[in-house]
């Protein structure tokens, strides 16, 4: 349902340095503004599907498109449909599986969304320090760091009560970091992975986290990294994206089942943390109700995070 983004996306991908031998794009849109746009294109190597309501949502297409690999492809990569990749993305990524020669699975790194300087030491309790590098300190995390409840481990590991570091907390250093969760519309995979694995149903529509939850499980047989020098920007298009209401529901939902996925039976205090975290993080998105110029959606986001941390009294996520 993004067309423009699309075009933008393909026109990124005509100038690599190492192109594609296979582009495949499985659509999962309701009318055919995309498929009208590729009819009137002249993109090498493109395959294209519209699929139907059975295989649409995020996880159901990728499954879908890996079955379309040709069998001699050794990497799969997934992109996103609202990005820009810098013109050496594809050279830089895959040669992490040179250099890394036990990786499974490589991610790239976006640029754009946080702005990072070189620090020779902590000083500023405002920043986050990594690597000889420095961030602003997003306030939720400041505010975490009061009540005790700052992530247990570095950035792109989950921590024993989940709500960790995403990988925007590793600096654009050039370096590859080992980590065992990587961003699903900027990942790469070994082809061999899905002979035993396969991304979760349990993720319907927009699957929010379904990148975590397949990285966990992948991270459980082998090495994931992410190379800070595959570089691309994200420019978050809103076209396709769930109402607020269901998107607060997934944070928590979706949240609570990735937890469980690495670790199914956390002690008292990682339960207690999970919740005080969950519970601090939705008073915060309640505040930007007030703070915020968007107050409509953050009112409703909120309310379905509320309604999502209620019914897992009820009816808790299964963990396939």
């Amino acid at each position: 349902m993004r067309p423009k983004a699309l075009q933008s996306l393909l026109d990124s991908v005509v100038i690599q340095t190492l192109y594609p031998n296979e582009i495949i794009i499985v659509d999962g849109s309701t009318n055919n503004a995309s498929s009208k746009l590729l009819e009137n294109s002249n993109y090498k190597n493109l395959k294209y599907t519209l699929v139907d309501d059975l295989h649409r949502g995020l996880t159901k297409q990728r499954n879908y498109g890996i079955k379309m690999v040709n069998n001699n492809t050794e990497i799969i990569c997934f992109l996103d449909d609202d990005i820009i990749l810098e013109e050496n993305y594809f050279e830089n990524l895959l040669s992490t599986y040179k250099t890394q020669k036990d990786a499974l699975a490589v991610g790239g790194y976006i640029k754009n969304e946080v702005y990072w300087e070189k620090a020779a030491s902590p000083k500023n309790s405002n920043k986050f320090y990594f690597d000889g590098w420095m961030r602003n300190e997003p306030s939720r995390f400041k505010l975490r760091r009061k009540f005790g409840l700052l992530p247990d481990t570095p950035p792109g590991f989950l921590p024993t009560f989940a709500h960790g570091r995403s990988i925007g907390f590793l600096p654009p250093s050039g370096k590859t970091y080992e980590v065992e969760q990587i961003m699903g519309g900027v990942s790469s995979y070994k082809k061999e992975v899905f002979d035993r694995l396969s991304f979760s149903t349990y993720f319907e529509g927009y699957g929010l986290y379904e990148d975590t939850d397949f990285s966990l499980r992948l991270a459980k047989i082998g090495k994931l990294y992410v190379n800070t020098s595959a570089q691309l920007s994200h420019y978050h298009n809103e076209e396709g994206r769930p109402n607020k209401f269901k998107y607060g529901k997934m944070v928590i939902r979706n949240g609570w089942y990735v937890w469980r996925v690495k670790y199914p039976k956390p002690n008292i205090k990682s339960k207690f943390k999970w919740h005080a975290t969950a519970f601090l993080l939705t008073v915060i998105r309640l505040s930007n109700t007030i703070t915020d110029k968007h107050k409509k959606q953050a009112f409703t986001e909120s309310l379905g995070r509320i309604v999502g941390w209620f019914s897992l009294i009820f009816n808790k996520p299964k963990i396939n």
